[in-house]
């Protein structure tokens, strides 16, 4: 059945054109994301001005524009979950003609030892969520492409990292014994919610991603600890990696 759900030979019945109208070029790279309190960081110490909003019957998102090292850079507060977090990189491909991406969040570790302390840099992706299986061929993981990019700016930045495979899920509250167990026998390191349906959509299109996460609370079959999720949800020196990723694009 699930292959049933690509269909690379036709083509889609409506665009975002149909809801936008023309497409627009106002910047190169566009930064996902997915704290508040990073956002308003953002807002706060740079010169942001809006260059659009991505809009729906219940919301409406915002997407601000600033400069960094002369080049042009947006960014906004994306929704959780690989589907509507997937959406929200195509309508801001077409808001702002942005192809590379940079998104960082947080995530529960599978592997503690490995990742305190270090970002991880994801290799590929365990495709538990349903919207990469529109945009690729169903297979178990997806290739996370510019996770050697990322690996070499950390290293030449200083950065702690652990590179290895995640595990994306859209089902909060679904992280089974059995599913947790598997995944870490797979050598997973850590659970998302987003990364594999937006690296298919990059896949897909032809654009980039540069992905990488930070680890709070504990997903483990000896007990669920959630006493660093805050911290690893609003850290702003995610955005000194990020800007690290910028500085050798």
């Amino acid at each position: 059945m699930m292959k049933d759900f690509y269909d690379p030979d036709t083509k889609p019945l409506f665009t975002p054109e149909d809801f936008y109208g023309p497409k627009c070029d106002c910047a190169e790279i566009c930064i996902v994301v997915f704290s508040r309190q990073i956002h308003a960081y953002l807002t706060d110490h740079f010169k942001c001005t809006k260059c659009g909003e991505m809009t729906g019957c219940n919301m409406v998102t915002p997407i601000h524009l600033f400069e960094y090292g002369g080049r042009r850079v947006a960014f906004y507060l994306s929704a959780i979950g690989s589907a509507i977090a997937s959406h929200q990189v195509i309508e801001s491909n077409w808001l702002t003609g942005a192809e590379t991406f940079i998104m960082f969040g947080s995530a529960g570790t599978l592997d503690s030892r490995k990742t305190s302390g270090r970002y991880v840099v994801p290799g590929k992706a365990y495709r538990g969520e349903g919207m990469s299986f529109y945009y690729a061929e169903p297979a178990d993981y997806i290739t996370v492409s510019g996770a050697e990019k990322v690996a070499e700016c950390f290293e030449e930045a200083g950065i702690p990292y652990v590179t290895g495979p995640v595990w994306t899920t859209d089902a909060f509250y679904r992280e089974t014994e059995r599913l947790v167990t598997d995944r870490k026998n797979e050598g997973c390191l850590a659970v998302d919610m987003e990364l594999a349906g937006v690296q298919a959509v990059c896949d897909y299109y032809g654009w980039q991603l540069y992905d990488f996460l930070e680890t709070g609370d504990v997903v483990d079959v000896d007990g669920y600890d959630i006493s660093t999720l805050g911290k690893a949800n609003h850290d702003t020196r995610k955005l000194e990696a990020a800007f690290a990723i910028i500085d050798k694009l």
